[in-house]
């Protein structure tokens, strides 16, 4: 293999496309809602794996108020009013669902729903 081969190819690699802020944040919350769904589907067997990702949810949540609580954040505010509301509710039901009082399925349809609008926002973009 000569030197120019070897350069184009170390090259070619770091001309790869860059994941927009978006798409890194449907990639972290579709990952968190496949991990939720598939512990939920366990039943009583999965409670731990079920745990660790409500647990991993309420993160995700508690960093998108973080996030939409900050002034400097260019999100419309009635859009981040929306958000940190979902985080509150996330937060709680999460708290249910740990102690078995409720389904993990209001969980998977917020999230569901924030996936929608990433997915849509991004085709706009």
């Amino acid at each position: 293999m000569t030197p120019n081969t070897l350069a184009q190819r170390g090259y070619s690699r770091a001309s790869a496309p860059t994941r927009t802020p978006r798409k890194l944040e449907y990639d972290v919350i579709a990952r968190i809602t496949h991990r939720l769904k598939s512990a939920a589907q366990k039943g009583k067997p999965g409670f731990a794996a079920l745990a660790e990702a409500v647990h991993e949810n309420r993160q995700l949540w508690t960093l998108l108020a973080t996030d939409v609580a900050d002034s400097d954040n260019g999100l419309p505010e009635s859009l981040r009013a929306q958000l940190f509301y979902l985080a509150e509710f996330t937060n709680h039901h999460s708290g249910k669902v740990l102690a078995g009082r409720a389904s993990v399925r209001p969980l998977l349809e917020i999230n569901t729903a924030i996936l929608r609008g990433l997915r849509s926002g991004e085709k706009a973009a």
